[in-house]
């Protein structure tokens, strides 16, 4: 009896057996689609990279102007060396079938000390008229961020957008800026440009949805965050973090490194960044900014790894303070001169 049953169940588990496979397929086929959807499949790359660190006496030790990195075969990362600027900004140079895009241009103007647009121009496939344009876009319009724009301004086939405000809102379209999102299409690449005010009222981050990389700029990076209007920037940061709560972010990559390893800053306008803090920072640092911002008072305050302030406000303080110092060096300088006054004055009363 045992047998017979054994072998009647065996037959109803062959019978079974390719409906409940035709069932996984189903719902595989069901399944696989909108995970892939959901969390589309990200182009990978490397940050292995170790950064220039600059030199204690640059005119001693020569360095070259740029360093480049690859991230993978259509993403370049691009550091202008500390010796050339303490500034030390970071470009990004973005390939896709239809055009390039490259997000700041550096704060070295002459091409003679810094080639970028050779080294940009060298890195965009094909050649004389058939090469792929150049779109040329800013985190923001402070300096560092643009003065390199002057060499990509005469070539062919490359596009400067403006680095004011009114250029901003027209490029992107940002008409109820600073709320918008502006894809940029590359040609089987689309970037996301979106407003995040607060270092600069002109400030934009890009989100590349081919690697997931997220282009902060100055917004955050690891870096002093130098706050001009706390207000726009906390709106930003909210913003932001709304954004990548349902996209995929490999890496957050920003404008500046200041930080050593030990999360200390190196001495401003330093030439010499010893054990370096890596560039890269992470999705969860962007979902920490919003309470980081919250608790910024407006002056200085450092929460984490974040450390915040606003240097006009700072600047003031001092200048206040060192006139109020000045006051009252005066104000003992002339207690004291008629004191001696005085003091003369009592010995001639004396023999008078």
């Amino acid at each position: 009896m045992a047998p017979k049953s054994h072998k009647a169940v065996l037959a109803i588990v062959r019978r079974t057996m390719p409906i409940r496979y035709m069932l996984c397929a189903v719902l595989v086929a069901g399944v696989l689609p909108t995970a892939s959807a959901a969390q589309p499949q990200l182009v990978p790359g490397s940050l292995e990279v170790h950064w220039n660190e600059g030199a204690k006496d640059c005119t001693a030790s020569p360095q070259p102007p740029i360093q480049l990195h690859s991230y993978n075969r259509d993403t370049f990362i691009v550091r202008e060396n500390l010796c050339a600027t303490f500034e030390a900004p970071f470009m990004y140079l973005l390939i896709g079938s239809a055009k390039a895009l490259l997000i700041d241009t550096g704060d070295v103007a002459d091409p003679n000390r810094m080639p970028l647009a050779k080294t940009v121009m060298h890195l965009i496939p094909g050649e004389g008229s058939a090469k792929l344009p150049l779109l040329v876009v800013h985190t923001h319009r402070h300096l560092d961020h643009r003065a390199g724009d002057a060499q990509f301004a005469h070539l062919s086939n490359v596009q400067v957008v403006g680095f004011d405000t009114d250029s901003v809102r027209r490029y992107y379209h940002f008409d109820d800026r600073p709320n918008g999102l502006a894809p940029v299409d590359l040609g089987d690449r689309t970037v996301d440009a979106i407003p995040t005010p607060g270092h600069n009222e002109t400030e934009v981050s890009f989100y590349d949805r081919n690697t997931g990389l997220f282009f902060s700029g100055d917004f955050l990076m690891p870096a002093r965050l130098l706050i001009d209007d706390s207000g726009e920037y906390l709106a930003s940061a909210k913003r932001v973090a709304a954004f990548v709560g349902d996209r995929p972010i490999s890496f957050v990559l920003g404008g500046h490194i200041e930080m050593d390893t030990y999360g200390e800053t190196f001495p401003w306008q330093s030439q010499y960044h010893p054990h370096e803090h890596v560039l890269q920072m992470t999705k969860d640092d962007l979902l920490a900014l919003p309470a980081a911002i919250a608790s910024f008072n407006g002056f200085y305050t450092t929460n984490g790894k974040f450390i915040m302030m606003n240097s006009m406000r700072i600047l003031i303080v001092f200048a206040l303070l060192a006139g109020v110092a000045l006051i009252a060096l005066v104000v003992l300088l002339v207690l004291f001169m008629r004191r001696r006054r005085r003091a003369r004055r009592l010995p001639a009363a004396a023999q008078s």
